[in-house]
């Protein structure tokens, strides 16, 4: 594991970014998690329902805390995205598999105009760290989406950053787990540039609420298959304010 005073990317990137870590009961990977923070950063955990202090946790610990009652990986991420206000967003899992810190390298790569959306590459660095079921369905699913938009991605891993406004303008509706396979689809539909980069893959504190069984891996492939078949989606308005929107925290 990296230390914590370390640079792991050399990145000399200024400009300002909240990092949106969607939550569900993870107190005990938190403090490692936003302890990786980068400097002048704005963490914002979006608790999804946690039962184990994790809002709390976080809060303590200086993150700005949204609760989204709506269960879903992509309600948590889309939560934490309609609060960020920094010009650039990240995500990043909060179950400690993979490191904050070494998000200011992907945004280096989209302020110099390499890239739009930028992916990590989980690279496992434990056999423990990626179940092979879950690999199988993200090989599977990378190769479809290849086929569908001819991007030569490795990994649809949850490892990402991208301009907040970007984002936006992409109008995501999944709410479940399609959620990142939707971004990466309609990033390419619209023409902006999607990159990896290979990062390091840890053993995730805790056990996954999706690929750590068969089934919810399986209801998040199928998740991602609903998307990957939709057509492709026409230029949309911005929509409007839903109702009941997420409790922001501090």
């Amino acid at each position: 594991m990296i230390g914590v005073n370390e640079d792991p990317t050399g990145s000399t990137v200024s400009a300002r970014a909240d990092l949106v870590l969607p939550c569900l009961d993870e107190a005990e990977a938190l403090p490692w998690v936003l302890g990786r923070l980068p400097e002048g950063w704005r963490a914002i955990v979006v608790d999804n329902g946690s039962t184990d202090g994790s809002a709390d946790l976080a809060r303590s610990l200086g993150a700005t805390v949204v609760h989204e009652s709506r269960r879903g990986f992509g309600a948590a991420c889309h939560a934490g995205l309609l609060a960020a206000t920094a010009p650039y967003v990240c995500f990043c899992d909060c179950d400690g598999s993979l490191d904050p810190a070494l998000l200011p390298g992907f945004v280096d790569r989209i302020a110099g105009g390499e890239s739009d959306l930028v992916l990590g590459r989980r690279r496992p660095q434990s056999r423990g760290a990626w179940p092979a079921h879950a690999r199988a369905g993200n090989l599977a699913l990378s190769r479809m989406l290849r086929s569908r938009t001819g991007l030569r991605l490795r990994d649809l891993g949850p490892m990402r950053a991208a301009r907040r406004e970007a984002l936006l303008d992409l109008h995501l509706t999944d709410r479940r787990s399609g959620y990142p396979l939707e971004m990466v689809l309609r990033a390419s539909d619209a023409g902006l540039r999607v990159t990896e980069t290979d990062v390091p893959y840890l053993a995730r504190t805790g056990r996954s609420k999706v690929t750590g069984t068969w089934r919810g891996t399986w209801q998040a492939v199928r998740d991602m298959r609903a998307v990957l078949h939709a057509p492709p989606a026409a230029p949309a308005p911005a929509p409007a304010p839903a109702s009941g929107p997420a409790e922001v925290t501090r």
